[in-house]
């Protein structure tokens, strides 16, 4: 962008989710102004977020930050969902929700993430959209607060965080579950670690410091940074270590914790014969599924599934073909939408595809993708029935049952759904329960055990009496 044109003002329409004062571009002058275009479902969107707290401290007396929630989904739209979003990512800047696209419109943005740069005499100086672009603005950053201060513009003062909190709880934001004959695994996504627990919720072992980090160790010596799907293999449990984008192993028998694959970082590389896994940069691994010798990984930030052969110690994708999309097919010829979340039945994965709000299955046998429920990105609601009349809103979980019984965490409807293989019915589970935006599920003991997220809760459901208890999380 080379002629500078004066930034459009925020309109007094808008709702501030996490500040009483909201920030006033004309107020901000002698600053330089960074506003960030986003949506929480989005994980390229979360994966700018590093970005952002890098540049806010590199530039404390001269950035201000702005996040602008310019919402996908129906449920996005309320602020309620939006300040469960800002805190789950220990956002500490001003956040608008502007569920009429008011701002997008006006600064000519077209996709998730956009960063508008705002210079300090209030003229827009650059639209950068997508992920991955520190580098850019922190040089054009550093060159508009040098201009600034040679036209004596600049004002040099730290902006003050703006809070919110969530209230004080044993879990933060918890996501994903395992279970097993008498333990129960819970990543407590918030806390940046993964406590193992008895079946009534009280806690034997912690691992991960609490501290978000990317470091091998024993217990709670390890360290994760929002970490989320969680697998059981023989003395083994998988964790897709989200945050850190990388695939971490926990032995459990001694409590051990290092890394299997990924370097900690973001990337996009795509696995091939002579990389080794540990040195593949991935996106956003966000669940793990075991079978034999063979872990699976939904790599939401690449819309693939990829699968890790622990004997060969090799890591392959398996099927899609990194564009966004909903189309069926073999291998990479399929296309995935962010898919969330694993579960095995026989030779199949089922995949809970969160950007398309859809279930789709792997075949294992041959990688062949087809669709169990979901008709389009943007072709989303809340219906049981038949399989092509139902709808889903970005489903962050599925666990299926031998009998080719699909539980569905309907998490942006607030809703558990079963789906019958055989039939493709779809049905609700009458639950009287308020579930906020439930992210993980398992099966076991006789009940279907739901992270109940936005809650900072698990709940355990009777599948035989429809009961639910709420765990106590203690020591």
């Amino acid at each position: 962008m080379n002629a500078r044109i004066a930034a459009p003002a925020l309109p007094p329409s808008l709702d501030w989710v996490n500040t009483d004062t909201p920030p006033n571009l004309a107020a901000l002058r002698g600053r330089v102004t960074l506003m960030h275009f986003w949506t929480f479902d989005c994980v390229n969107c979360r994966n700018v977020l590093p970005d952002l707290r890098y540049l806010e401290n590199k530039y404390h007396d001269g950035l201000s930050v702005i996040g602008v929630h310019t919402p996908k989904f129906g449920y996005q739209r309320h602020a309620e969902p939006v300040l469960k979003a800002v805190n789950r990512n220990h956002i500490r800047h001003p956040v608008a929700n502007d569920p009429e696209y008011l701002l997008w419109q006006a600064y000519g943005v077209e996709s998730w993430p956009t960063l508008a740069v705002i210079d300090a005499q209030g003229q827009l100086a650059a639209l950068l959209p997508g992920e991955g672009r520190r580098q850019e603005a922190d040089t054009l950053i550093a060159h508009l607060l040098d201009e600034a201060a040679a036209q004596d513009l600049r004002v040099y003062e730290s902006d003050i965080a703006t809070v919110r909190p969530e209230v004080r709880a044993p879990l933060r934001f918890p996501s994903r579950l395992a279970v097993g004959e008498s333990s129960l695994w819970i990543s407590d996504s918030g806390h940046n670690r993964i406590l193992e627990c008895t079946h009534d919720g009280r806690i034997l072992r912690q691992y991960g410091s609490g501290n978000p980090g990317y470091w091998d160790g024993r217990g709670r010596d390890a360290g994760f940074t929002d970490p989320q799907g969680l697998a059981l293999g023989k003395d083994v449990l998988f964790v897709a270590d989200t945050g850190n984008h990388a695939l971490r192993r926990v032995r459990l028998l001694s409590g051990d914790v290092d890394t299997l694959a990924g370097t900690g970082t973001p990337g996009h590389d795509l696995p091939n014969e002579n990389l080794e896994p540990a040195k593949v940069a991935m996106s956003a691994p966000s669940d793990v599924a075991v079978l034999g010798d063979n872990v699976y990984i939904a790599v939401s930030g690449q819309n693939q599934i990829w699968q890790l052969d622990m004997v060969r110690n090799k890591l392959v994708v398996l099927a899609g073909s990194g564009q966004l999309g909903l189309t069926d097919g073999v291998g990479v010829t399929a296309s995935f939408a962010q898919p969330s979340s694993l579960s095995l039945i026989g030779q199949q994965l089922v995949i809970a595809d969160a950007a398309a709000s859809a279930i789709r299955l792997l075949r294992l046998l041959d990688n062949r993708v087809s669709t169990l429920v979901g008709t389009g990105l943007y072709d989303f609601g809340d219906a049981a029935g038949k399989r092509e009349d139902a709808r889903l809103q970005h489903p962050l979980a599925v666990c299926a049952d031998a009998r080719g019984l699909i539980f569905v965490a309907d998490s942006y409807n607030g809703k558990i759904k079963a789906i019958n293989m055989r039939s493709g019915d779809v049905r609700t589970l009458n639950l009287p329960y308020r579930l906020q935006e439930p992210a993980g599920l398992a099966l076991a003991a006789g009940a279907l055990w739901v992270a109940n997220t936005n809650a900072h809760e698990i709940l355990r459901v009777d599948l035989g009496n429809g009961q639910i208890r709420r765990l106590t999380i203690s020591e």
